[in-house]
């Protein structure tokens, strides 16, 4: 991880760069008194400057280019305005921005905010004037950034550090450090809630670690429950698959309990909001109902009487072609800002047979009743969730409240997303219905199967997911650290062994060589004894591979891993250059320090010795694009060829590997044993985190000399209006910002 080095003493405190660095997680902060500055160590450079700090650690998270940098340009400005007017004018620009919004550029958190925050949070002059309360929108927003875990974490560790509590050169991350609020020792329950419609995928893997890991900090209690209340969808296996997969990932619950367990509670507690006139039946349909919730219309039958809504809600009990027709709203608002809170949907019809209650119930609960009900019932004392429920919040709260039910509470945190990949079930289905994958289990998957398939393990994934701490960030992340720390884990023990693919052998003869193979004892991992020995045939008949046959210069000397060296004495070749047959004599005496290439091989087959028939896979993304937008056929960005194989022959000592062993040939890179297949070993190749191994494959087209477009490493984006469209610059209020790159 990067890191970001800085005295707590230095002023102007660089407050923006420790926000971006403690929000993305992309840097660790680490505090050295006698730092004159602050400084990012990012990818083996060093960055100075707190904009470009900003900039180069905000890399993922949502922007708009057009704005951003007038925002960057005024909070730049602002330290510098030294007339209380003109900055109050200032401040009050900043207001009126933030009337209608609540960031400064688009929907989320953007790097334009943390710069503009962490520049107001530095001039004591201006957090003085805004105690006079006379920018409401403005302090609003920044207490809503300061109050983010991340943001709290990293100022505890400042305050740490202005009090020596911090000794020089410490590093500190926000991590976990706050832990969970009212959290007693003994006394936790958390709760992993999936719905048994799918596969678990490594979003969900996500989630259950945090639940399992507050759990196990506080000595308290994992509740593994599934959230049952679509007969639609769920199905009874799995559930089986459910816990297969958590189990993938030693995640063990103390109890797993269901939500139709308190159907009969929830339904009671239904009938309970309809007669306090909290809660009214409705049929208005579903397009109108989404209209009118957007709009903030009241639906016509908000104010029926509490008879009325009765008598509707036993036709949908007893599941009638008139019950059918209805459905269970809260009364809670028409018209509040945030639109979770406007009457949601608390209970629907279904008479579809339920896979644990049969046809016992015709009306089932939605999530957003159901939730914080069972939550509260089954004694989970914080309910951890992604801050994509951010807005339901207070919907959760209102429906504990209304019930006089007792307090949960919630702790929220990002949602994994990951470049070139779809978390989506429904598009996911799409990929096994048209055969392009095996099945939900297939490497290319996202899902806890495929990944731990592929070679991922679970303290890789376990280390990834709480190395993320509370972050609030909503990224896209690369694949490139979560397989970097695998490969951290597995290089230790993962056993050495040599493959040549079968295409690409070259066979060698060595003068000098044994008269007959001899087999010698060597250690599976030169630097680990403990993963064990192996069995290495030596003869005068070797096979190497044509990549390295057709680099010896003649007369060129070698050395032959786990042999010694050879010189090269001659090299037959083929009209295409290829070659075809190599002589080399032993030159065991020579010194392998000084040589420049360093081979793998095999002893040729023989029947006393056969070496073994195996192939070696390697799989590129799914899609071509990093991200699918919610309106994209998924359709039109499959890669067109995902699966590599190669057949090559290997050492007879992977015939002791089982599935799901984990290797690595040598100079190949590591790989997972993938079982046996019509009569061969298949190995699936690990990605190693490096850039190389994780590149999309997929060949890009290239575009014509017309649609060539200035170097650039910003995205590119097409005029939403065309190029006949001018802005009318006297018809603007807002602000002009100079063009950075002036016309030629």
């Amino acid at each position: 991880m990067a890191a970001l080095t800085l005295s707590s003493k230095q002023t102007p405190f660089p407050y923006a760069a420790v926000a971006v660095a403690s929000y993305t997680e992309k840097a660790e902060l680490v505090f050295d008194e006698t730092a004159t500055g602050v400084t990012l160590q990012l990818n083996g450079s060093s960055i100075t400057d707190e904009e470009e700090i900003c900039k180069a650690l905000a890399t993922g998270l949502p922007d708009d280019s057009s704005k951003s940098p007038a925002f960057f340009a005024l909070a730049k400005t602002l330290p510098t305005v030294t007339a209380v007017p003109d900055l109050i004018a200032a401040l009050n620009s900043l207001d009126d921005h933030l009337t209608y919004r609540t960031f400064l550029v688009g929907h989320e958190i953007t790097a334009a905010d943390w710069i503009v925050w962490g520049n107001i949070k530095g001039s004591s002059k201006i957090t003085g004037l805004l105690k006079n309360n006379n920018q409401p929108h403005l302090s609003r927003w920044l207490a809503h950034l300061e109050s983010l875990d991340c943001i709290q974490a990293a100022l505890a560790s400042l305050t740490a550090a202005k009090a020596n509590k911090a000794r020089l050169g410490t590093k500190t991350a926000a991590g976990f450090a706050l832990g969970l609020a009212n959290a007693e020792d003994g006394k936790v329950v958390t709760r992993f809630p999936p719905e048994p419609s799918g596969y678990l995928h490594i979003g969900h893997a996500k989630a259950a670690l945090l639940n399992q890991y507050f759990a196990k900090m506080y000595h308290g209690k994992l509740i593994i429950r599934f959230d049952d209340t679509n007969p639609s969808k769920e199905r009874a296996e799995f559930e089986e698959t459910i816990l297969e997969d958590l189990h993938l990932l030693d995640i063990h619950g103390d109890v797993v309990t269901h939500t139709s367990d308190h159907f009969q509670t929830l339904y009671d507690l239904a009938l309970k909001l309809i007669k306090s006139g909290q809660a009214y039946t409705d049929d208005t349909e579903q397009a109108q109902m989404r209209l009118e919730r957007g709009e903030g219309i009241a639906s016509a039958h908000r104010e029926d009487s509490v008879d009325v809504n009765l008598k509707h809600f036993d036709e949908m009990t007893k599941g009638t072609t008139e019950g059918l027709r209805w459905c269970l709203r809260a009364k809670i608002s028409v018209d509040n800002p945030n639109k979770a809170m406007r009457d949601p949907v608390i209970y629907r019809c279904n008479i579809l047979p339920h896979h644990r209650t049969g046809d016992k119930w015709k009306v089932y609960p939605t999530y957003d009743f159901a939730c914080p009900v069972v939550d509260s019932i089954e004694g989970v004392t914080h309910a951890l969730r992604t801050n994509e429920y951010r807005d339901r919040n207070p919907q959760y709260q209102w429906m504990i409240n209304a019930l006089g039910l007792r307090n949960v509470n919630i702790w929220d945190f990002s949602r994994l997303n990951f470049i070139y990949t779809l978390l989506s079930k429904r598009k996911l289905h799409w990929f096994v219905d048209q055969g392009i994958v095996r099945g939900w289990d297939d490497p290319r998957f996202p899902t806890v199967r495929g990944i731990r398939r592929r070679g991922l393990t679970v303290e890789a994934i376990s280390q990834f997911m709480l190395a993320q701490g509370p972050s609030q960030a909503v990224v896209s992340l690369e694949w490139d650290s979560i397989w970097a720390m695998n490969k951290k884990i597995i290089d230790p023990v993962a056993p050495r062994h040599w493959a040549i693919v079968t295409g690409k052998m070259v066979p060698v003869t060595i003068t000098g060589g044994p008269t007959s193979p001899e087999i010698k004892t060597l250690p599976k991992h030169k630097k680990n004894p403990d993963v064990g020995e192996k069995k290495t045939v030596f003869t005068s008949a070797i096979l190497v591979e044509q990549e390295d046959a057709v680099s010896f210069e003649d007369q060129e000397e070698v050395t032959l891993m786990d042999w010694g060296n050879a010189i090269v004495r001659s090299k037959t070749t083929n009209s295409s250059g290829e070659i075809t047959a190599i002589e080399m004599e032993l030159h065991l005496e020579g010194d392998f320090r000084k040589t420049k290439k360093k081979i793998t091989w095999l002893s040729q087959s023989m029947p006393t010795h056969p070496l073994a028939p195996v192939v070696l896979l390697d799989y590129d993304y799914l899609i071509t694009k990093k991200k699918l937008e919610e309106n994209d056929n998924v359709a039109d960005f499959v890669t067109p060829v995902t699966e590599f194989r190669e057949a090559a022959l290997a050492d007879a000592n992977v015939h002791d590997l089982k599935k799901g062993d984990i290797m690595q040939f040598e100079r190949k890179g590591y790989y997972v044993c993938d079982g046996l297949v019509d009569g061969h070993l298949e190995f699936i190749k690990i990605p190693d985190g490096k850039a190389a191994s994780l590149a999309s494959k997929a060949g890009v087209p290239a575009k014509a000399e017309a649609d060539v477009v200035p170097a650039t490493k910003m995205y590119q984006m097409e005029k939403v209006y065309g190029d006949d469209v001018k802005a009318d610059e006297e018809t603007t209020k807002m602000y002009k910002v100079e063009n950075v790159y002036k016309a030629a």
